[in-house]
């Protein structure tokens, strides 16, 4: 059983920057990929960001690439989305979720997810 809790959201100027973090509790994080997903207003989950289990495969959806950056610290059970050059069609609630096999964009496969925390971008 893994919980995870998201934490850094919050309102930003267009071309700020947030860092979201997601705490998770279990002994077996570090075997886990970690994942991002957002949820605008009326639209489906989709898509951020995912981390293998060392760190070392990150995959980004093209709308992020550049501008985001996915990493995770296995020894404090915490993995972290950078956000840069926020644009207002960044706005959503933003997930973390975990799942105990290989990256996958898939919203189906993440076994557990966290409560989500708001992003906005506005002037």
């Amino acid at each position: 059983q893994v919980q995870l809790v998201e934490s850094g959201g919050g309102l930003v100027q267009p071309g700020g920057s947030l860092r979201l973090s997601c705490a998770a509790s279990g002994r077996t994080f570090s075997s886990y990929t970690m994942g991002w997903f957002r949820q605008a207003a009326g639209k489906e989950r989709e898509f951020v960001a995912s981390s293998s289990w060392s760190g070392g495969n990150t995959y980004l959806a093209d709308s992020v690439k550049g501008r985001f950056t996915i990493s995770r610290d296995n020894a404090k059970n915490t993995v972290y989305l950078q956000m840069n050059s926020l644009k207002i069609e960044d706005t959503a609630v933003y997930y973390c979720a975990a799942r105990n096999g290989p990256a996958t964009v898939t919203t189906s496969r993440y076994d557990y997810w966290g409560q989500g925390t708001q992003v906005t971008v506005s002037s």
